[in-house]
């Protein structure tokens, strides 16, 4: 179905936008909704990648990865961790090496043969034209955050070395000041009253990032969610990770929704909404495209999936909903 553009920044399909009306409580994503985080979590990504292939898989020669590439991950709907990401860039970045490939043509090529089922399906393409046991091996990815040698590089360039301390009670190898200081937030409190109005304390957040990770961008902001019914998916198991639509709908029947509006970015999100909507409970999803490199390519995006409402940024949110 075609988006109509209704006015700047606010794409509308129109046969559906009455559902709006019914809305009765609102639930965001973190990355991308709340908070820009093109220099932070991203930028980690690029960092993280660029280490391990130069001093794990001794490849000084590697490409960056660049916002293109990670776009091209997250669109498959299987990317919502930055740090599976990252392993997905790495393991098809050495492959490329080992097959003698133009770097930039295969990881695409792997992009392309990739799915919701993440680092599932880019191992299994991967691994069908080249042996990449050996930094499989050396990653040992998944594993516990405190203790595999992937996300332990990746929480240090992110957390920097006062928080990392704090939040894992280890030493970080790295000086720099962690990336999270580049996070921007986009949320403030006159948007938040103007929410209140509407949902009163049906707000709540479901994301990928952990709750500490969240309170130290958010800081007191984050009190004005319904916390109890929030779900931090970095500090839970990996089976609830984004697509699984159990956090959304753990989220929406403590509110007690009839229908809910959920904010987010990704192809995960409109997934995981998606999901929850055929398990019941009315979903709408709202995709937010102001904070990509490429917002025409991800209004596209969200378009070709029938998307019901696309805008630039939150702060449109209330033109949308009649709250001013």
């Amino acid at each position: 179905m075609t988006l109509t553009k209704q006015s700047d920044g606010i794409f509308v399909d129109d046969s559906r936008i009455h559902m709006l009306n019914e809305i009765d409580a609102i639930i965001f994503d973190c990355d991308g909704v709340l908070i820009d985080i093109t220099k932070s979590y991203d930028l980690a990504i690029i960092k993280t990648t660029r280490h391990v292939l130069e001093n794990f898989a001794k490849i000084d020669d590697a490409i960056d990865v660049d916002f293109k590439i990670i776009d091209g991950f997250k669109s498959t709907g299987g990317f919502n961790d930055e740090v599976d990401l990252a392993y997905a860039a790495i393991i098809s970045l050495v492959a490329a090496k080992k097959l003698k490939k133009d770097q930039t043509t295969f990881i695409f090529n792997v992009i392309g043969n990739s799915n919701s089922s993440g680092i599932v399906s880019v191992e299994k393409y991967v691994e069908n034209l080249v042996d990449v046991s050996n930094i499989k091996k050396i990653l040992s990815y998944p594993g516990p955050h405190d203790q595999n040698p992937l996300y332990r590089i990746f929480d240090q360039f992110f957390y920097g070395p006062e928080l990392y301390q704090k939040l894992f009670k280890n030493t970080s190898k790295f000086s720099e000041p962690g990336l999270i200081e580049q996070d921007d937030v986009i949320l403030n409190y006159p948007l938040i009253e103007k929410l209140q109005k509407k949902f009163n304390s049906k707000i709540a957040m479901v994301t990928g990032r952990g709750k500490e990770s969240v309170r130290y961008s958010l800081k007191e902001m984050l009190e004005t969610f319904d916390l109890k019914n929030s779900v931090f998916l970095e500090d839970e198991s990996r089976e609830l990770a984004k697509p699984n639509p159990k956090p959304l709908l753990d989220s929406i029947k403590g509110m007690s929704s009839a229908s809910t509006l959920y904010v987010g970015d990704s192809m995960e999100d409109f997934i995981m909404a998606k999901r929850v909507t055929e398990l019941g409970h009315k979903t709408v999803f709202c995709g937010i495209i102001g904070t990509s490199k490429n917002p025409l390519e991800k209004l596209d995006l969200f378009e070709q999936n029938n998307a019901i409402l696309v805008l630039d940024s939150i702060h449109l949110l209330p033109k949308v909903l009649n709250l001013e």
